[in-house]
């Protein structure tokens, strides 16, 4: 019987948390016209996608509130975010390259999103948490808070690993 693969150096921790950080921030191009940053993906700390309010993100001219497609997807692309960090810690015996490489077989299959509160702020956090992550489908509870740490939105999510 082979014994576990050995955890991860900080070094190749820090290589694959800067992978998966790459991804998506600059690799998935509508994340970075959003201007969605990681944060909080050192070990202990809560991981979470932020990104500021501008105009190009406005979906009522008159108020000046978040549009709601950008407020779905600032979920749906934390819980998937949280997924793969976890998909990370999960195959400890993989380099960053082949964490990556599962993101290819990653995608979403359900989506609900609860629209709380305007969203009227500077800068958003999107945080989420796994509630389960099978051999096949992982699942995540997601929130957005804006600057001033109201609760805009939650949502719940499913997503294919494999």
């Amino acid at each position: 019987m082979a014994s576990p693969a050995p955890p991860r150096t900080p070094a190749e921790y820090a290589a694959v948390v800067a992978a998966i950080t790459d991804l998506y921030e600059r690799r998935i191009s509508f994340n970075e016209v959003l201007g969605l940053r990681a944060e909080g993906t050192q070990p202990g700390h809560a991981p979470r996608l932020i990104f500021e309010m501008r105009p190009q993100l406005v979906g009522h001219y008159l108020y000046g509130r978040l549009h709601g497609g950008v407020i779905a997807t600032a979920l749906d692309a934390v819980g998937s975010f949280v997924l793969m960090l976890g998909l990370a810690e999960r195959h400890h015996d993989e380099n960053a390259d082949q964490i990556i490489a599962r993101f290819a077989r990653m995608g979403t299959i359900d989506l609900r999103v609860d629209y709380l509160r305007q969203g009227i702020g500077a800068r958003f956090a999107a945080s989420a948490e796994i509630t389960r992550m099978g051999g096949r489908i992982g699942s995540t509870q997601m929130r957005l808070h804006s600057d001033d740490g109201v609760l805009i939105a939650t949502g719940a999510a499913a997503y294919i690993l494999s």
